[in-house]
């Protein structure tokens, strides 16, 4: 049975370079995840800023309006229908790079999650910090960057790296437009041993890695800032 499954191994890890497939698969899920995520906390940061100033303040009516309409849609839409649209419809007439496509895709279905994050990160703030930054001389803005957002982002940490990792978890479809990222690297493997179990199980356990590795980054990083606090 040893002998059976080193085989299996061989057959799809080695023989061939096949294990290539993976790392370059890897390669592509982690550059995809990293710029949507960069796209997601700008966009997010931008929609919660508008909304939460809405709540407060009644002000920026029409961008809170579009603000909305952005969070329902793409919260009431599948991520992967997302993408398609983006890659058939809206760029189905020019020549565009797949990893582009897949981060603007990720990136503003991740920005619709981490806006209301944010938001309720500010909005669980004591109005008495906004008081606090107009007795020192703050206008809204100013207390909003130097008062309000550090609090906010110490609250919304744990929920950041959550939406991170379910991010990076959500890339395993893109596929769908024929990119080569980690997943659709172990289905390659698959099509040419005939063999789901040793390279989707491969795929699975590098996922996992991946997310216990960020997870133990995101704690290290949470256990920092309370500690900042003393």
């Amino acid at each position: 049975m040893l002998q059976t499954w080193q085989d299996k191994f061989v057959a799809n890890f080695i023989q061939d370079n096949r294990w290539k497939y993976l790392w370059d698969g890897l390669k592509v899920t982690l550059q995809i995840t990293f710029f949507a995520v960069l796209i997601g906390i700008a966009l997010g940061f931008l929609v919660a800023i508008v909304r939460s100033t809405y709540d407060r303040t009644g002000k920026l009516k029409i961008l809170n309006l579009l603000c909305k309409l952005y969070l329902t849609v793409i919260r009431g839409t599948p991520v992967v229908v997302q993408l398609l649209i983006i890659y058939f419809v809206i760029f189905g007439s020019t020549d565009v790079d797949k990893v582009f496509v897949a981060v603007l895709a990720f990136g503003i279905n991740s920005g619709a999650y981490v806006a209301e994050i944010f938001r309720s990160g500010i909005m669980s703030i004591d109005n008495g910090q906004f008081e606090a930054g107009r007795s020192l001389g703050f206008n809204y803005v100013q207390t909003m960057i130097h008062i309000i957002m550090p609090q906010a982002f110490k609250n919304v940490l744990p929920a950041l790296g959550n939406e991170f990792i379910v991010l990076l978890k959500e890339t395993s479809v893109s596929g769908y437009i024929a990119m080569q990222d980690l997943t659709k690297g172990g289905d390659i493997i698959r099509s040419q041993t005939f063999d789901a179990f040793m390279p989707l199980i491969g795929v699975a356990l590098i996922y996992l890695a991946m997310v216990l590795i960020f997870t133990k980054l995101v704690n290290m990083l949470e256990r920092r800032l309370r500690s900042s606090d003393h």
